[in-house]
């Protein structure tokens, strides 16, 4: 039910505004179809859908629809990893090998866990043995992460860890507490937090409900396999927490409201406000990340705006603002000044000259739509 949008401090005009918007993308070609959510102050005030899901069948993108998240699924691992340490079960700054021993070979047994969460770790890079096809193996993941050599010495240089964030991650949750990653992520975030519709490792009875990702225009060769594979239904059903998320718009800016308003929703606690506090407090600011090959501020598993020029989260966004963008397609993020959940979920996987454009206005007009106190 979406609330009032006065009662939770929203400009009711301005709401229409950022609606115009999310229309007026879809109509110029932005994507085929989308679907946006925002809560304030753990109201959901604004909830929009429009487009299609499968253009080949027409099929309408619905309240229901899901959507690959791609990296937008990396907050959901990071969570999980936080709330071990939240829970007493294990330390920031603690090694990796401290919980599961056989991570240390290569090099590796200086990694910590804050290494991992801000991706300082030193072994960026998916090792060429886990194409798409072995993702569902998760025996062979997490050999594949024991026997990865460190290209950088641990705790250096940030070098985005584009997949192996979510495997080391899941599997120290998986040492440490002894649930799988997908049981862990329904009984002690989605479950708590009504979020429904959100899965990493997708069941095959849910496949319907998946909007097809499109290549854009601008998209090169290296994106329409990104595309194809990441289409796949096998590929939804694996677990590749930095990755392979699905979720519904509302889901995702659900979770981005509970951390906004200190980590808790509708009386549900998901983690401490303190640590809370020091995950989303700038630990890198202004690096040069050795994968993207431009300046990053991150804290403990999170993105942080206030960056200068284009960005995501909105020009308008303040080292307050955390969250993640998921390749060619979304961005999700929540601020804790403006106590705001932010989802905005496009099937439409565009490159990257154009995919921070149609984020940015809409972020920035959801930020424009709070009313000052």
């Amino acid at each position: 039910m979406v609330a009032e949008p006065v009662s939770a401090g929203m400009n009711e005009g301005a709401l229409a505004e950022v609606e115009r918007i999310f229309d007026q993308q879809i109509a110029r070609g932005d994507h085929p179809g989308a679907a946006l959510s925002v809560y304030r102050r753990g109201h959901l005030v604004l909830n929009l859908v429009g487009g299609y899901a499968d253009p080949a069948t027409g099929g309408p993108v619905t309240p229901e629809t899901m959507f690959v998240l791609f990296s937008s699924t990396k907050p959901l691992a990071s969570l999980a990893l936080l709330q071990q340490i939240d829970r007493g079960r294990a330390s920031l700054d603690a090694p990796v090998a401290t919980y599961w021993p056989g991570f240390a070979p290569h090099g590796k047994e200086r990694v910590t866990l804050r290494h991992v969460l801000t991706h300082q770790g030193g072994f960026p890079t998916t090792p060429e043995s886990l194409s798409w096809k072995q993702w569902r193996d998760w025996d062979a993941v997490v050999r594949a992460m024991e026997n990865i050599t460190p290209e950088f010495p641990p705790g250096t240089v940030s070098a985005y860890h584009a997949l192996n964030h979510g495997w080391v991650c899941a599997e120290l949750v998986r040492q440490i507490d002894g649930r799988d990653f997908p049981t862990y992520l329904r009984e002690e975030i989605c479950g708590p937090l009504g979020m429904s519709d959100t899965f990493v490792g997708l069941p095959a009875a849910e496949e319907e409900h998946v909007a097809v990702l499109v290549p854009m225009e601008d998209v090169e060769e290296a994106g329409r396999k990104t595309v194809e594979t990441f289409n796949r239904p096998e590929v939804h059903q694996a677990v590749v927490p930095a990755g392979c998320g699905i979720a519904t718009a509302r889901d995702m800016a659900r979770f981005y409201a509970a951390l906004a308003g200190g980590g808790e929703l509708d009386g549900v606690r998901v983690i401490g406000r303190e640590l809370l506090t020091t995950a989303l407090a700038v630990q890198v600011d202004g690096d040069e990340d050795r994968t993207l090959g431009s300046p990053v501020r991150r804290g403990l598993g999170f993105n942080l705006g206030g960056l200068p020029g284009p960005n995501r989260m909105g020009r308008s966004s303040t080292s307050h603002t955390f969250g993640h963008g998921g390749a060619g397609t979304s961005i999700c993020w929540g601020d804790t000044d403006l106590e705001l959940g932010f989802a905005f979920l496009p099937n439409g996987f565009r490159g990257p000259n154009t995919i921070v454009q149609r984020c940015e206005e809409l972020s920035d007009a959801v930020r424009a739509a709070v009313r000052p106190d």
